[in-house]
């Protein structure tokens, strides 16, 4: 039977762009939210509008995933990370370890194989910057010390989760666990980051150069997006998750000149594709799978509520822990919590794969849903509290602010 693709992607956009305006004007939330719950609704478990199983939405969707990475490392900036300093490392870190330690034996306790574990695991590693920043933004507390803590941790914990990912979805092949193998895929990911990195800084200058003499329209912009591509594919060919490469082509071409020629059409572009990975990731997911009236119902709650309250207790521990005084710890802690667009990207991969079932991805999609919810009157209840003796004034805007997110920097009041 032939698929209605093209009525289905208008569903899909109007889905987003309602469900995003009724959580951003209405509910002060992230529009992510909306497009994730109006997806629901969409898909098979409400009205059908979306096929959550089809194959030419999947790829589209994908497209989305991998444009939402290559935006991510378009609006980072290569020095920060290397300067974000031994707190932010030291956050970054201890986020990302706790929760995937804890989120691994909570599955296997609860039954469940090791590789399914691992994905459950590596699922509750990222923090979703953009949510953590806009709620900072509202505060008009860009740059108070906490909050470029936790931006800079945001951002090393989300490079650190891509490793995680491009280990565990190589391991997913095998349907096995070796740690040797998991040592092999970390190496190759971190070689192929730092590979891309180095021949792309070498190489996009020249290219963008050559694209910018032709007349052809939009030329500069189309060789960003092949250039991420590109990347993409290579990624995927050794093994690695193709957001690994998207990421590290935005970090290359964030370093160019030509940036400024560019960027905006590709913001364009990912507007499109985006919000309909997110639509997607609310459609494939299967309503029934928490149904309290029956025994497997009952499991995929308590699963879901355990990772909830692991997400929640390894990122307030990991900011906690955040070395030095003078620092809202609990503001850091807190800040870290949101999952988002790496979460949901770690479930999509993992149901695809067919490493984790549906019971498995509802769960994680249910923990990115709370804790995107939870963040942001906790961060605001804990901003607003009396810092530490001689606490943190906001800090003057430095000259090289790390921009990891897609809302603009406050300006200081």
């Amino acid at each position: 039977m032939h698929e209605p693709i093209l009525l289905q992607i208008a569903i899909m956009l109007a889905a987003a762009k309602l469900g995003g305006e009724l959580c951003e004007r209405w509910l002060k939330q992230p529009a992510v939210l909306g497009e994730i719950v109006f997806g629901v609704l969409a898909g098979q478990s409400v009205f059908g509008w979306v096929q959550g199983d089809s194959l030419t939405l999947q790829q589209i969707a994908e497209i989305g995933a991998v444009l939402l990475l290559f935006e991510v490392g378009l609006e980072s900036d290569l020095e920060d990370l290397f300067k974000v300093g031994l707190a932010a490392t030291w956050v970054a870190v201890a986020g990302v370890a706790l929760p995937f330690l804890m989120g691994f034996f909570v599955a296997r306790g609860l039954g469940h194989p090791p590789i399914q574990s691992l994905f459950v695991g590596a699922a509750l590693t990222a923090t979703s910057v953009g949510i953590t920043a806009r709620v900072f933004s509202d505060l008009n507390a860009l740059h108070t010390k906490e909050a470029k803590i936790v931006l800079g941790a945001a951002v090393v914990d989300d490079v650190i989760g891509l490793i995680i990912l491009a280990a565990v979805s190589g391991l997913a092949a095998s349907k096995a666990v070796s740690w040797l193998a998991v040592a092999k895929l970390t190496l190759m990911a971190y070689l192929f980051l730092a590979g891309a990195l180095i021949l792309g800084l070498r190489a996009t200058p020249l290219l963008l150069h050559w694209a910018r003499r032709m007349r052809t329209r939009a030329a500069v912009p189309s060789v960003a997006v092949i250039f991420c591509l590109l990347l993409a594919t290579l990624a995927e060919t050794a093994q690695l998750a193709p957001i690994v490469g998207a990421f590290a082509a935005g970090l290359v071409l964030a370093k160019t000149e030509h940036k400024v020629h560019f960027e905006e059409q590709v913001k364009s572009i990912a507007d499109i594709f985006v919000p309909i990975f997110f639509v997607m990731m609310g459609a494939r997911m299967n309503l029934q799978v928490f149904d309290p009236t029956t025994a497997a119902g009952r499991t995929t709650l308590t699963i879901g509520g355990l990772l909830f309250v692991v997400a929640l207790i390894g990122k307030v521990l990991g900011g906690l822990s955040v070395p030095g005084r003078g620092t809202k710890r609990w503001t850091v802690g807190i800040g870290m919590i949101p999952r988002g667009e790496v979460g949901l990207i770690f479930a999509s991969i993992g149901l695809s794969k067919h490493v984790i079932n549906d019971a498995l991805y509802a769960a994680i999609i249910l923990v990115v849903i709370l804790t995107t919810f939870i963040t942001p009157p906790l961060l605001k209840l804990a901003a607003s509290r009396p810092g530490p003796k001689g606490g943190v004034q906001p800090a003057q805007r430095p000259e090289s602010p790390l921009q990891a997110t897609g809302e603009p920097l406050a300006e200081t009041p």
